[in-house]
């Protein structure tokens, strides 16, 4: 069974940095693509970034320049590292795989909350 564990999230003031995890467990995590969501209150849920078993990114325009994905394939863990954080930020960020065979997991979510 693939399960998903996000962590690193919290309160932290504006300007400020957070680094989140997602853990991976019953996959073959180094062929999967890994990617951030996030969903902020009232709002749909919506791609942060990405990365390929190739080790390939990719974000969506709010966010490129403050935040960096990447993946440490011997720990099967993924990252999301957020610098200059913002109000705006804050939101459930989620963490999903996508397997070879096209089958998409989730994980549960971890909050982060920026304060001005």
């Amino acid at each position: 069974q693939v399960q998903l564990v996000e962590s690193g999230g919290g309160l932290v003031q504006a300007g400020g940095s957070l680094r989140l995890s997602c853990a991976v467990s019953g996959s073959i995590f180094s062929l999967s693509t890994m990617a951030w969501y996030r969903q902020a209150p009232g709002k749909q849920r919506e791609l942060v970034a990405s990365i390929t078993s190739g080790a390939r990114t990719n974000y969506a325009d709010s966010w490129k320049g403050r935040f960096t994905i990447s993946r440490d394939n011997a720990k099967n863990t993924v990252y999301l590292q957020m610098n200059s954080l913002k109000p705006e930020d804050t939101a459930v960020y989620y963490c999903k795989t996508v397997l070879p065979t096209y089958r998409t997991y989730w994980g549960q979510g971890t909050q982060v909350t920026v304060s001005s």
